[in-house]
């Protein structure tokens, strides 16, 4: 099997869609060895800032002499992204052999139970970390949590970053619904530390909680928890710098913190290693600035949401983000970027999403507007945009446009340039601006849809 070929059994994968239920990995893990019985975990989930929190547990982890393994989704660019060691990229060969030791499994279940695409990919990373003998593993949930595959592993701690309205139509219509999917990865007596600031939403986690004598932590109250304070100054008299912009990194910091502060009878860690972890954070896509060598600058963010736009909205009334911002010192993140520049906006967002909101809350910010159709059958039309973003900003120049490409030819000559709306087009952007390897027939691999009502957990 070549690592094309991988690929393109994984591809095949996704005609079974996504089945809510445990059922499937229970079985699968345990037919390919019980693999998460030899981890051990942080488990991530939330509406926004699951991949950066995960990614500054890593950072801090391996700071300090763990190998660590590193799961998230989706991928920007290559598959490989997703499963991660010590924040190496698994190998093309370890994933051509792992799919191949995995398929003569998948023929022990009947064709109308068939594990999905984020099943089998969810045991792959489990056997591999295994394999690797991570002493800690990071593992972000994929949609939801209480269903969610990666529920079937017990972790040292629990986490909830937040809870916004993203996948309604799966996770249900309310904050109370959502929240209550996403606290289904709390575990008896495992501590969970969270950044929910909706009430509603903190009361059904706090319920949970209580209801399984998981120890509670609210990052409001992580000031007094924090191992390292805001102002505090490290041995070599080095403010901890984060290099993630914007102010909601704080948060995330915070939370990451505040996670190595409740495990630290388990896994000790010296503040000069979290330091070195935050410090040396790296998590492409999220308000992430590039800059070519005319002056000219890129802004790429994943904004998916209407909660994840309001961020970056955020974000650039304050001063586009750049690479010095400070995010642990106590002065605001406005890192001068281009501080009286127009801004240049090319929005690509998916159908499935609240794009119309997503375009009331991002259109205001911009003198031009390119829409464009992001590279996947969910995409939502480009001249839809055009007309929302039209009522929200009149005053526009305003464009739907047939592809990235298109949109980035036409901003050629624009000073500052953000291109948001969907982590699908950022991944995109990285491959047309030459700062990933081109891997369009993986990116396609972050398709999915629903194809089953809620099966049972399977225990």
């Amino acid at each position: 099997m070549t690592y094309a070929e991988a690929i393109q059994f994984l591809y095949s994968l996704r005609l079974f869609g996504a089945k809510f239920g445990l059922e499937n990995t229970f079985k699968l893990a345990a037919l390919a060895g019980h693999p998460q019985e030899k981890l051990s975990f942080i488990h991530v989930a939330g509406t926004n800032g699951k991949g950066s929190t995960c990614a500054m547990l890593e950072g801090i982890y391996r700071a300090s002499g763990l190998r660590t393994g590193l799961f998230t989704s989706p991928h920007l660019v290559s598959f490989r992204e997703r499963i991660q060691t010590n924040r190496r990229l698994i190998s093309e060969n370890e994933v051509v052999r792992l799919v191949a030791e995995l398929q003569p499994l998948l023929n022990q279940f009947p064709a109308d139970h068939h594990p999905t695409f984020f099943e089998v990919v969810t045991v792959m990373a489990l056997k591999f970390f295994a394999e690797q003998k991570c002493g800690l593993v990071i593992w972000e949930t994929g949609l939801g949590g209480r269903l969610d595959a990666t529920n079937i592993v017990t972790p040292l701690a629990s986490v909830i970053t937040n809870i916004a309205f993203d996948h309604e139509q799966w996770l249900g219509g309310t904050l109370e619904k959502i929240a209550a999917e996403k606290a289904g990865i709390i575990k008896p007596e495992i501590p969970v530390v969270t950044a929910t600031d909706e009430p509603e939403a903190f009361a059904v986690i706090e319920k949970v909680a209580r209801e399984r004598n998981a120890p509670l932590i609210n990052v409001g109250q992580a000031s007094r928890l924090s191992p390292i304070k805001k102002t505090q100054k490290s041995e070599t008299g080095a403010t901890p710098v984060l290099p993630l912009s914007g102010e909601h990194q704080k948060i995330n910091a915070t939370l990451a913190l505040a996670t190595v502060e409740i495990l630290q009878k388990k896994i000790p860690v010296t503040d000069e290693k979290i330091r070195a972890g935050l410090s040396g954070v790296n998590w492409p896509g999220r308000l992430q600035l590039i800059q070519g060598p005319t002056g000219k600058k890129i802004l790429l963010d994943g904004a998916h949401n209407v909660a994840g736009a309001k961020v970056l909205r955020e974000a650039l009334r304050n001063g586009a983000p750049g690479p010095d911002s400070a995010c642990l010192k106590d002065e605001p993140s406005r890192a001068e970027a281009m501080p009286g520049v127009p801004i240049t906006l090319i929005l690509g967002i998916l159908q499935d999403k609240d794009w119309q909101h997503i375009c009331e809350t991002l259109a205001p910010l911009a003198a031009r507007i390119f829409t464009v159709p992001v590279a996947s059958e969910r995409t939502a039309n480009a001249d839809d945009l055009a007309t929302a973003c039209h009522a929200s900003n009149p005053s526009a120049e305003i464009l739907a446009c047939a592809n990235l490409a298109g949109a980035l030819n036409k901003s050629a000559d624009e000073d500052f340039v953000v291109i948001t709306g969907s982590l699908y087009l950022v991944g995109e952007a990285l491959e047309l601006l030459g700062l990933s390897p081109a891997a369009e027939s993986e990116r396609g691999l972050n398709e999915w849809s629903v194809a089953a009502q809620p099966a049972s957990t399977g225990r």
